[in-house]
Order: C-alpha cells, then sequence, then structure tokens
C-alpha cells in the first residue's frame, strides 16, 4: 500500500516563496526506486504537469512556466519529495499533488499523468497579486 501526502501550501503574495513537501509511506517498496512528480490544476482547469525527478534525483524535468523558478528535490533517506518555488506568481495558484510510481527504469520520468499510478490528495497554494 502506498500513501503520498502533501503539506506546505498555503497563501502568500506574489513574488514570495514556499517549499512543498511530500512524504511517502509505501509497505513492501522501497522510495528510491520509484519516479516522481508534481502536477497542479487551477480552477476550471485540467490537471497539468509540473516538474518530475528521477530514482536518484539526478534527472529532472520541468514545465516551461515554473523552469528557473521551481526546483524539484527529493531525499530518499526522508521518503520525502520537496517543491522549492520562487518568484510566485497569482497564476501558480493551484492545488498541487504528488505523484509516484515504481515502473520507471533508473534514469526515467514522465511528463504525463496517466503513468503514475499513485497520488497525494492535494495541497492548495494561493498567491495573491
Amino acid at each position: 500500500q502506498v500513501q503520498l501526502v502533501e503539506s506546505g501550501g498555503g497563501l502568500v503574495q506574489a513574488g514570495e516563496s514556499l517549499r512543498l513537501s511530500c512524504t511517502a509511506s509505501a509497505s513492501g517498496r522501497t522510495f528510491s526506486n520509484c519516479a516522481l512528480a508534481w502536477f497542479r490544476q487551477a480552477p476550471g482547469k485540467e490537471r497539468e504537469f509540473v516538474a518530475a525527478i528521477t530514482r536518484s534525483g539526478g534527472g529532472t524535468a520541468y514545465a516551461d512556466s515554473v523552469k528557473g523558478r521551481f526546483t524539484i528535490s527529493r531525499d530518499n533517506a526522508k521518503n520525502t519529495l520537496y517543491l522549492q518555488m520562487n518568484s510566485l506568481k497569482p497564476e501558480d495558484t493551484a492545488v498541487y499533488y504528488c505523484a509516484a510510481d515504481w515502473r520507471f527504469q533508473p534514469h526515467r520520468y514522465s511528463l504525463r499523468e496517466g503513468e503514475y499510478d499513485y497520488w497525494g490528495q492535494g495541497t492548495q497554494v494561493t498567491v495573491s497579486s
């Protein structure tokens, strides 16, 4: 059984920063063997890719809209995924979800939500102008 729990969301002003965390409990699975990603869903919009990271953390990918402002990282010893969000903009307002899957090869990840089997419940990020 896999459980992902996000935290760190909140209300901030434009230009400020937030760090999201996603802690995993995965009975019978090793956290360091899964690829991870962040997605977000704004009101009235479809869920979209934000960032992804390989098992070791050596490979990352970002949506163009967040590149240079957001940083994805992971601490496999703590079973935790992070998303450091700097220079936040009102258009970053959304519910942020972490996702995990153990089927990827060591140096792979996906930008497609359909390729992740496990999801957290989401954490709200609201950026005021």
